[in-house]
């Protein structure tokens, strides 16, 4: 189990994080950002199962800086909710409460990022733009495609469903075709969310063996 902790970035904003500590010698640091739906149990049960592979996990809130300790489900007002939460954010508000976190984990070694729908988008933001960052992984991030001409600095793989309704196959393509280097996994009977066990969209198979390559991933870029 994690604790709620506060951050603070050089802008001067104070976030909220969750961040779980593993009970063997840490491995390193993971961030976890989350989906559109705030840190809510969905994302603190996501940081508990980094934190039980051995790293100290953390999950910042990002929506802080537009509403304090929102937590969503996933009902279509949520969604809504969610998706106006997120447009009061600008890159550079998100690059910056990402720092924090990278920065708080920094002294448990290496450092990889994980983030899933508007974290999977985070994620490759930060690989990007983030310092102190050794590895990413990102899930069904929309936001990719838009910003596939940025350039990572670290190394990164790509996880995406093939029947994700916000993420055409067409897409993807364009992505792999932007970055024929980084490792674009797509799965079979996958759509948007198929990480998440409380959404409709939950395929267990996927998500095991999406979260198997990036535990990977983190292993050979973080120890």
């Amino acid at each position: 189990m994690g604790k709620n902790i506060e951050l603070s970035t050089t802008d001067g904003h104070k976030l909220n994080a969750y961040k779980a500590e593993p009970d063997s010698p840490t491995k390193g640091g993971i961030v976890v950002i989350q989906e559109i739906f705030g840190v809510n149990q969905h994302i603190r049960n996501v940081t508990d199962q980094f934190s039980a592979n051995g790293y100290t996990s953390i999950a910042p809130a990002l929506f802080d800086r537009v509403e304090k300790g929102l937590e969503l489900g996933y009902g279509q007002s949520d969604f809504q909710k969610g998706k106006e939460t997120r447009g009061g954010l600008s890159d550079n508000e998100i690059i910056a409460d990402v720092q924090a976190a990278i920065n708080e984990v920094s002294t448990a070694g290496k450092v990889g990022i994980v983030g899933y729908c508007f974290g999977g988008f985070v994620s490759w933001l930060a690989a990007c733009h983030c310092t102190n960052l050794s590895a990413a992984s990102t899930f069904y991030g929309g936001g990719i495609h838009a910003k596939r001409g940025d350039t990572p600095n670290v190394p990164v793989i790509f996880n995406f469903g093939d029947n994700d309704g916000g993420i055409p196959l067409s897409q993807i393509h364009e992505i792999k075709e932007a970055h024929p280097d980084i490792p674009c996994y797509v799965y079979d009977d996958a759509g948007h969310g198929f990480c998440c066990e409380d959404r409709e969209s939950y395929n267990a198979g996927a998500c095991t063996r999406a979260h198997e390559r990036t535990l990977a991933h983190f292993s050979s870029n973080i120890g």
